[in-house]
């Protein structure tokens, strides 16, 4: 193998090299601390609480109905979950054109959760140099107990987010009472433990390397980026040349710019890149770069903003707009799109009804005048209480409704199958035509539904 060979395939099979984030503070890491503590603070409480007498938030599989507090969802309301996941992309594509990778950097669960990670690590292990000096230096028992006290939190901590994940589907209480009793079924047994590998191994182990390597995200966020959009850059115009200098010292003099090559910029990243070589698909817009440049500019008297939050335009001086025809687009549709769904979910009816023709006969031929056609009715009660229906039809004259009863209950989250015959005097149809099935309920409630169905009877 020659020696450019070589250089290729080393290239190409390099070992990742650890990053030690530094940690840093200022005003875009506290807004994602605060973020990290508000989402976080509701995957872990949620399922916890209590909404009439049931968990507030159950995805309940079996009984294939979804309870959002005082909300119960069916499978005949999947729309909305399409229309929710609409959201959520249309959301990400508006958020990406205005502000860059806001979502990674502040939302995504991978960061959230690495986030907490790094928190486990530094409480353990100390700052970033104690890290690195912990790594290099051989196993004696300090190590061994703060590497063992590290992997027991973030295990534990895992371990606690599987759990939790699981009790979204089955009620949280009774899976605490279950994993107490070791009486987990084998479904519950490997959600809990994928689940909680899964964090372990993202938040603990890959970390960027998801990022920059697994995230569909990082490839196509170009496509979503344009000269307007507001990026974290480096003002290179300002900056350059970069190089260490005394403080106080007229830097300008020795035409040096403003960054003093301190690289906090690098050592606080938690991808390990250098932002001052441009925007890079690694960048998932964390803004501790700007925190820690910010930190530097202040201590040496120069101005904040070297590294800050800005445009293509704004770096070469021209007008920023981050109200053009790409934002106002995707916000007037979001909008519109969040409006609806609330308004859906409002006005959405409880109760359904499903009408299916007899296959058997087209119809019959009755000894008393009238054409009968044969039914199987769907009563579905998505409420939370049962419910007495009355069966009616129109769209004919003379129409009868035969179902064997006056009144048919059905239980809560049941589908009541009811045959029922549906007459028409012989001389008020010919051929064919269009009926509507209704169902309404009796009492001091008002539900109704409406269902179509074609009535079929002789040409002549």
């Amino acid at each position: 193998m020659s020696e450019v060979e070589g250089q290729v395939e080393g290239g190409l099979y390099a070992a990742r090299q650890k990053i030690f984030p530094r940690e840093i503070q200022g005003r875009f890491q506290s807004l994602r601390v605060y973020a990290v503590w508000v989402l976080l603070g509701l995957y872990y409480v949620l399922p916890w609480i209590r909404w009439e007498g049931r968990q507030a938030v159950l995805f309940d599989l079996p009984a294939r109905k979804f309870h959002i507090f005082a909300l119960t969802f069916w499978p005949q309301d999947f729309y909305l979950l399409a229309w929710l996941l609409i959201i959520a992309a249309l959301s990400l594509f508006f958020f990406t054109a205005l502000g860059g990778r806001l979502f990674c950097g502040y939302a995504c669960p991978q960061t959230v959760w690495t986030e907490v990670f790094l928190w486990m690590e530094r409480w353990v292990e100390g700052s970033r140099t104690q890290q690195m000096k912990l790594a290099r230096s051989p196993w004696t028992r300090d190590k061994i107990l703060r590497v063992g006290a590290k992997q027991f939190l973030w295990v534990t901590f895992a371990l606690w987010t599987g759990f939790t994940f699981v009790g979204y589907f089955t009620p949280v209480l009774e899976l605490a009472g279950k994993i107490a009793s070791f009486a987990t079924g084998p479904w519950e047994t490997f959600w809990v433990l994928f689940y909680g590998g899964a964090t372990y191994v993202n938040a603990g182990y890959m970390r960027e390397q998801v990022c920059k390597y697994m995230c569909p995200y990082a490839r196509f966020q170009s496509a979503m980026f344009d000269d307007d959009t507001l990026v974290i850059t480096y003002d290179e115009r300002r900056g350059e040349p970069r190089g260490a200098r005394k403080r106080g010292s007229d830097h300008k003099a020795k035409g040096l710019g403003d960054c003093v090559d301190c690289t906090m910029c690098v050592q606080v990243c938690p991808t390990g890149i250098d932002i001052r070589k441009g925007l890079q698909y690694e960048c998932i817009a964390c803004a501790a770069c700007i925190d820690a440049c910010d930190d530097v500019m202040a201590k040496v008297g120069y101005p904040k903003g070297l590294i800050r939050y800005d445009t293509q335009h704004g770096l070469e001086g021209k007008p920023k707009r981050l109200l053009r025809t790409r934002t106002i687009v995707y916000g007037v549709l979001l909008a519109v799109l969040v409006v609806g769904f609330f308004v859906a979910i409002a006005h959405r009816n409880i109760v359904g009804v499903d009408v299916i023709r007899d296959r058997n006969a087209l119809f019959r031929e009755r000894p008393d005048g009238t054409i009968e056609n044969v039914y199987n009715i769907k009563i579905l009660n998505k409420d939370d209480e049962p419910h007495a229906f009355v069966i009616g039809a129109t769209g004919l004259p003379g129409l009868q409704v035969d179902y064997g009863t006056r009144a048919i209950e059905v239980a809560p989250g049941e589908v009541r199958s009811v045959p029922v015959r549906i007459r028409v005097p012989r001389n008020d149809i010919r051929g064919g035509a269009d009926i509507s099935v209704s169902i309404h309920t009796e009492g001091a409630r008002a539900l109704e539904a409406t269902g179509k169905a074609r009535f079929l009877a002789p040409t002549n």
